[in-house]
């Protein structure tokens, strides 16, 4: 069996995988509402990368706001269940 390993994904990959917005993601990001994802720095940018355990909380997140939670409380859940399933 071959071990294949995760490639981390940019924001706009990330939006089309989860059905969030970029600028949802950004400000979820910046107001610390999901874990800060890893940064790959290019000449004086530096541009965000998402793993499948940031995707995964991404979702959890929308699906808690499309519920009609709050965003804090959207938050507090998917971190909730992310200790919960490690």
């Amino acid at each position: 069996m071959i071990a294949v390993k995760y490639q981390t994904v940019s924001i706009g990959e990330a939006s089309r995988l989860t059905g969030a917005s970029i600028k949802q993601i950004r400000f979820w990001s910046d107001k610390g509402m999901i874990p800060e994802p890893e940064r790959v720095v290019c000449g004086e940018r530096s541009y965000r990368q998402f793993s499948e355990a940031d995707l995964e909380n991404i979702k959890s997140v929308k699906s808690f706001l499309d519920e009609g939670y709050t965003l804090q409380a959207s938050a507090r859940k998917a971190n909730e269940e992310r200790r919960k399933s490690k």
